[in-house]
């Protein structure tokens, strides 16, 4: 006999673990199937926490949030290795998968490790660890399968030298050299990563430009910080042959130019991991790079009783927002309510320093013809930035000339993608300048930043503040 269930989710990563728990909550029997080791996904085991963790390993090793004080020579640790590394990625990987898997008991989820492949609309096959084949059916399907790293065949990866970036966190030891292929985000945050720990890095990038949804003047300051601490630019052109060489591999770039570097790590896209499951059987297509399409208010793909979620739809590719997007698939798919996710998202990129945004940036805002001003304050504004060493770090707000609401928010530095959420809650609440010139921040904070960039932002604008107002700012301008 075929096991049934209500709802059953392929994949346990963000979205997948979120649809499941949803699903449960709502008193529907849910099956998880994980093809991985663990349950996890993608996000707890290759991306989002191993390389958040890498990154604040070393920033802890290096001493590098000190090095304001105590000058670029500062070590925490004089020799860092692989090892290193590893040892408190392992930690948290640990840590983060007994949570899940409680979180699964307590729900009364039930889960299975094994390849699911689709045998038509309503029945999955799956293939255990020892070959064994069971069939389960159910009445709603999740594809939460996330992605893979996009592997060309001109890349000779070999695991020891030339990496993709689920393999990067398993290097052998620390290079002297690398070369990251690929500016987006994954690419960007190894690159500072690696730069961190004193690697001398070679960022190479087809475009001419890296993250270009972020404001230009963030990036101007972002990209001045990267060359300031050594590393190498090659934009604008295209990579032509990829060479193992003895002590590391050589990069020939469009034009002749050549990279040579100990170690390549290629981070230039990823794939939906939807290969193997079979589409065809239950009626659906996934395009050139394994993506599927879906009604972006409910998550059904073209087969109504099938829905898929997280970075197996592509953008935007946030743990974040895939975790709403399951929860979101998992109440329409059993006939629930789901209240709308906010309009305003914010996208936080884990580089050194972070980034994080929310809302319009500046060339969107001139874009859509808005009457707009905007303020700025940096973190050496800030007594507390003083306190911590920093020397670089700005947060950047936009307003509404005829509104005076908050339209975008902008931070890179120390503690951005922490920083962000006031901002987005403003954006969101459509809150205006008035509510930074007039509210109270815990003093010393990097939060304080927020007044200065509105206060900023009211003088440029030249209109008058309310009498209540003024006493109050002018204060804070005095620094009272």
């Amino acid at each position: 006999m075929v096991d049934h269930y209500d709802m059953l989710v392929i994949g346990s990563g963000p979205a997948g673990r979120r649809a499941a728990i949803q699903a449960a909550k709502l008193g529907r029997s849910v099956l998880v199937i994980e093809r991985g080791r663990r349950v996890g996904g993608v996000s707890v085991h290759t991306g989002t926490i191993p390389s958040k963790t890498l990154r604040e390993t070393a920033l802890n090793l290096t001493g590098w949030r000190e090095r304001g004080f105590y000058g670029r020579s500062y070590r925490v640790k004089q020799d860092i290795s692989a090892d290193d590394l590893r040892k408190r990625l392992h930690l948290t990987l640990g840590h983060e998968v007994e949570v899940l898997e409680h979180q699964f008991a307590r729900n009364q989820v039930s889960t299975m490790r094994g390849a699911a492949r689709f045998i038509d609309p309503n029945t999955v096959e799956v293939t255990g660890e020892e070959g064994e084949t069971l069939a389960f059916t159910a009445d709603n399907f999740l594809i939460a399968v996330g992605t893979i790293p996009f592997r060309p065949d001109y890349i000779p990866f070999d695991g020891e030298t030339v990496f993709d970036s689920d393999e990067i966190l398993e290097l052998p030891s620390l290079p002297r050299s690398i070369a990251v292929i690929g500016a987006g985000v994954i690419g960007v945050e190894y690159a500072t990563i690696f730069s961190a720990l004193d690697v001398h890095v070679t960022l190479i990038e087809p475009r001419d430009t890296m993250l270009d949804f972020i404001d230009r003047e963030l990036m101007e300051d972002f990209t001045y910080q990267l060359r300031d601490r050594g590393m190498a630019m090659r934009f604008g052109k295209k990579v032509d042959k990829v060479e193992r060489a003895e002590g590391g591999v050589t990069i020939s770039l469009e034009g002749g130019r050549k990279v040579r570097s100990g170690m390549l790590l290629f981070a230039a896209g990823r794939m939906g991991a939807t290969q193997a499951l079979n589409l065809s059987a239950c009626g659906l297509d996934s395009d050139h790079r394994g993506r599927l399409k879906v009604d972006p208010e409910t998550l059904q793909t073209s087969v109504p009783h099938i829905y898929a979620a997280g970075d197996v739809i592509g953008f935007p590719s946030l743990a974040s927002t895939s975790m709403e997007q399951g929860r979101i698939a998992a109440c329409h798919a059993l006939g629930a309510p789901a209240h709308d996710p906010p309009e305003f998202f914010p996208y936080g990129i884990y580089s050194v320093p972070e980034m994080s945004t929310v809302g319009m940036t500046e060339e969107e805002v001139i874009e859509r013809g808005i009457a707009y001003e905007s303020g700025i304050a940096r973190f050496r504004e800030t007594s507390r930035g003083h306190i911590m060493g920093l020397d670089r770090g700005l947060l950047k707000m936009l307003f509404s000339l005829k509104t005076r609401r908050l339209l975008g928010c902008h931070i890179v530095g120390e503690g951005a993608t922490e920083l962000i959420h006031i901002g987005q809650a403003v954006l969101n609440l459509k809150g205006t300048l008035d509510y930074f010139v007039e509210n109270t921040f815990n003093y010393p904070t990097l939060a304080e930043a927020y007044k200065i960039a509105a206060l900023d932002a009211w003088n440029r604008m030249g209109a008058e503040v309310p009498v209540s107002r003024r006493s109050q700012a002018s204060k804070n301008e005095a620094g009272e």
